[in-house]
C-alpha cells in the first residue's frame, strides 16, 4: 500500500468508528415517570459483576454490591427515578435512559451508570 493511499484509510475508520459509536448512543431514549414505573418495578438492574438491585413493586430496593447488601426506597419525582438507602438521608435521583435492555441511570456532573434490566433472579 502506498503511504498516500494510508491517509484516507485511516481517515475512513476513524469516521466508521465514530460513526457507530454515535449511533449506538443514539438508541438510547430517556424515559418518562411512567414508563420507568413500568419498566423497572419487579425487575433487576446489574452490571452482572459488582452489583445487583432489585427494584420490588413496593417501592422497596434492595442492593447488593460487593458482597453489601442495603435496602431502601425507590420512587418516581419528575421524570426521574430516586433512590433512598437507610442510613442515607438524602435521595439520589436519576435521569433513566433505555436501548433494549441496557440502562443507564445519568446525574449530571457525573458519569452515568450502566446496567442490564433483567427479571428478578433471586438473588438478592
Amino acid at each position: 500500500m502506498k503511504r498516500g493511499s494510508r491517509v484516507p484509510c485511516l481517515a475512513l475508520l476513524a469516521l466508521t468508528t465514530l460513526g457507530t459509536t454515535a449511533a449506538t448512543e443514539g438508541k438510547f431514549q430517556k424515559l418518562t415517570a411512567g414508563q420507568i414505573r413500568a419498566k423497572l418495578a419487579g425487575m433487576e438492574l446489574t452490571d452482572n459483576v459488582h452489583w445487583r438491585d432489585l427494584y420490588q413493586r413496593n417501592g422497596t430496593i434492595m442492593s447488593t454490591s460487593m458482597g453489601r447488601k442495603r435496602t431502601g426506597k425507590w420512587r418516581v419525582e419528575q421524570n426521574q427515578l430516586c433512590i433512598e438507602f437507610e442510613k442515607e438521608p438524602i435521595p439520589k435521583c436519576y435521569d433513566v435512559w433505555l436501548s433494549g435492555k441496557q440502562v443507564e441511570l445519568r446525574r449530571e456532573g457525573l458519569l452515568p451508570l450502566h446496567g442490564t434490566l433483567e427479571p428478578s433472579s433471586g438473588r438478592n
